[in-house]
C-alpha cells in the first residue's frame, strides 16, 4: 500500500510540474534593458521597471557595449520572450520603445516625467512593500482607452499583451498583490503609468473591533469595561482609520488573506503606491523591429503620393539586396567548383608522382651482378695509379694500370711543343743565339723527366758542362739583364754556372733516366 502511494505521489508531482511548466511558458515574458549611455537615474528607472514586470522578466539581465539589438532577438526566441522594453537617452529627453517579438510593431514613447521607487516611498507616510508581492504578476487596469483611433487601440492592445491574461472564474484572489494602472488623457494625449500595492480590509465594524481583529490592542487601563472600547472607540486617533466609501467597498467572492475577510462579506480594497511613476507621450508606431513602415506619427503627416513613393524606394532597395545576394551565391558556387577541380588535379598529380617513384625504385633494385666487382677493381687500380703519380712524379704507362683512367693535366698548352736543337759548340766559348740567351719561351721542352707548367723537369738538378742553356726561374737581376742587353756572352771556360732558384735546363742525361725508372719499379 505504501509503495503504491509513493508511486501516486511521484505521478502527481510530475503532472503538477508539467502543468506549471506549460503555464509558465504560455504567459508573456519580457526583457527590460537600455541602449547607449543613459545615466544613473535612468539606469535606476530600468531596474524599477524590472521590478514591475516580475516574475516574468529577466531580473539580472547583463547588457554590454558590444551587444546589439540582434543579439537580444536571437536569445529571446529560445527563452520565450515576447516583449522588449528599451530605454534610450537623448540630450533632450528619455525615450521608451515597446516592441513585440518577433515581427513587431514597435511603439516609440517619450518619457516626459518619471519618479523612481525610492522617491515615491520617501514621499509616503506609510508604505507597503514586501518581497511576497513580487512572486505573482500584477493586475493590469486600463482607463480611457475606448476612444476611437487606431493608434489608441493599438497602444491598449500592446499593454494588454505585456501582462498575463486573467480568467475571472478561475483566478485566485490571494495571488493578486499588486496593480498596474495605465490611464490615457485624451486632452493632452499622454499616458500615465502607476504601480500600486493592493490590500483588502473588512468594513462595517467600529475601529475598536478592527484593532482587536488585527491584534493591535490599545491601552485599556483607563477603561472600566471592554464595551467602552467596542462601542465608543476611546483613545483611538482618527489617522488610524482610513475613510472608506462606495468607490472601494466590494463583496468578496472568496476568502481573502487577512483577519475578517470572509466570503460574501463587505471588504474595502486599498491601494498604496509603490512606484515608479511615468508620464508617456506616444511619438510614432513602426512596423517590425523598428525598421518597417511608419504606421502612425504624432507630428509628421504624409500624403498618399509620398507614401507610395516611399514604398517604391523600399521595393527598389529590396530588389537590389536580393540581386546582390544572388550574385554572391553564384560567386560562392564558382569558387567551390574551382576549389574542387584544383583538389582533383592535385590528387591526380600526387598519385602519378607516387607511381613514378615506385617504378624508379623497382628499376633501381635490379642490379648487374658483375658491376660491383668491376667497380671495386677500378677503384683499386685508380688508387694505385694515384700513388704511383705521387711517388714517381710521372704518369704511369697504359699497360701498368689498364682499368685506371689516365689523368690529363689541365695546364698543358694547346700549342705543339717546339723541339730545341742541341748546342753544337757546347765546349767552346761560342755565342748564344739571341732567342736562347734572352727571355725563356713558355712552351719550350724541359730535358728532365717531370712535367711542370707544360715542361718535363727532372727530380735531380742536371748541370751541363757547356755554357749554353738557360736558367728556369732564375733571380730577377739575371732576367732583367737578359731582357735589356739582349744576347749575352758566355762565361769563362771551365767555370761552373751557379744554381738559381729553379732548375737549370740542360741536355737529357742517361743517369736521370735510370734513376727515374728505378724509382718507378720500386
Amino acid at each position: 500500500m505504501g509503495k503504491s502511494k509513493t508511486k501516486n505521489q511521484k505521478k502527481a508531482r510530475t503532472a503538477s510540474s508539467r502543468v506549471a511548466e506549460g503555464a509558465f511558458g504560455s504567459v508573456p515574458h519580457s526583457f527590460v534593458f537600455h541602449r547607449g549611455q543613459i545615466g544613473r537615474n535612468a539606469a535606476q528607472l530600468v531596474t524599477d521597471m524590472r521590478r514591475v514586470m516580475e516574475p516574468y522578466t529577466a531580473r539580472s539581465l547583463k547588457v554590454r557595449k558590444k551587444n546589439v539589438l540582434k543579439d537580444f532577438v536571437t536569445v529571446a526566441g529560445p527563452l520565450g520572450v515576447s516583449h522588449f522594453l528599451i530605454f534610450t537617452k537623448t540630450p533632450n529627453s528619455i525615450n521608451l520603445r515597446l516592441a513585440r517579438l518577433p515581427k513587431g510593431p514597435t511603439l516609440h514613447f517619450r518619457v516626459t516625467k518619471y519618479s523612481l521607487i525610492k522617491d515615491v516611498i520617501s514621499s509616503l507616510k506609510r508604505h507597503r512593500m514586501h518581497g511576497q508581492q513580487f512572486t505573482y504578476h500584477p493586475l493590469l487596469v486600463l482607463n480611457n482607452f475606448g476612444i476611437e483611433g487606431m493608434h489608441v487601440k493599438l497602444t491598449a492592445t500592446m499593454f494588454q499583451n505585456m501582462f498575463p491574461s486573467i480568467n475571472v472564474h478561475q483566478v485566485n484572489l490571494n495571488n493578486i498583490k499588486r496593480c498596474v494602472l495605465v490611464n490615457y488623457d485624451p486632452a493632452s494625449q499622454e499616458i500615465e503609468f502607476r504601480h500600486y500595492s493592493l490590500k483588502v480590509v473588512p468594513v462595517g465594524m467600529s475601529r475598536g473591533v478592527k484593532k482587536i481583529i488585527q491584534e493591535k490592542f490599545p491601552n485599556m487601563n483607563k477603561l472600566e469595561d471592554i464595551s467602552d472600547l467596542l462601542l465608543r472607540g476611546v483613545n483611538l486617533s482618527e489617522s488610524e482609520a482610513e475613510q472608506d466609501g462606495e468607490h472601494n467597498i466590494t463583496e468578496l467572492p472568496q476568502v481573502y488573506a487577512g483577519r475578517g475577510n470572509m466570503q460574501s462579506q463587505q471588504s474595502a480594497v486599498r491601494l498604496t503606491e509603490i512606484g515608479p511613476r511615468m508620464t508617456l507621450q506616444l511619438v510614432k508606431i513602426v512596423e517590425g523591429m523598428g525598421e518597417g513602415n511608419v504606421i502612425y506619427h504624432s507630428t509628421i503627416t504624409k500624403t498618399e503620393e509620398e507614401l507610395q513613393e516611399i514604398l517604391k524606394r523600399k521595393e527598389a532597395r529590396l530588389k537590389e539586396k536580393a540581386e546582390r545576394r544572388r550574385t554572391q551565391e553564384h560567386n560562392i558556387a564558382l569558387k567551390k567548383e574551382k576549389r574542387e577541380d584544383s583538389r582533383k588535379k592535385s590528387l591526380e598529380g600526387m598519385k602519378r608522382k607516387r607511381q613514378q617513384a615506385e617504378v624508379v625504385s623497382d628499376e633501381g633494385d635490379v642490379e648487374d651482378p658483375g658491376m660491383q666487382e668491376d667497380q671495386v677493381a677500378a677503384e683499386e687500380s685508380e688508387d694505385e695509379a694515384e700513388y704511383y703519380r705521387q711517388a714517381v712524379g710521372e704518369e704511369p704507362d697504359e699497360d701498368m694500370f689498364p682499368s685506371a683512367k689516365r689523368k690529363r693535366t689541365s695546364a698543358i698548352s694547346p700549342r705543339p711543343f717546339k723541339k730545341r736543337k742541341p748546342d753544337s759548340k757546347a765546349s767552346g766559348g761560342a755565342k748564344q743565339s739571341p732567342k736562347s740567351a734572352g727571355k725563356s719561351t713558355f712552351g719550350a721542352k724541359c730535358p728532365a723527366g717531370r712535367r711542370l707548367g707544360g715542361k718535363r723537369i727532372s727530380r735531380f738538378s742536371v748541370r751541363s758542362k757547356g755554357k749554353a742553356g738557360k736558367t728556369f726561374g732564375g733571380n730577377q737581376k739575371e732576367r732583367s739583364r737578359g731582357k735589356n742587353t739582349g744576347p749575352q756572352t758566355s762565361k769563362i771556360k771551365g767555370q761552373r754556372s751557379k744554381m738559381g732558384s729553379g732548375f737549370k735546363a740542360g741536355p737529357r742525361s742517361g743517369r736521370a733516366k735510370q734513376s727515374s725508372k728505378q724509382k718507378g719499379k720500386r
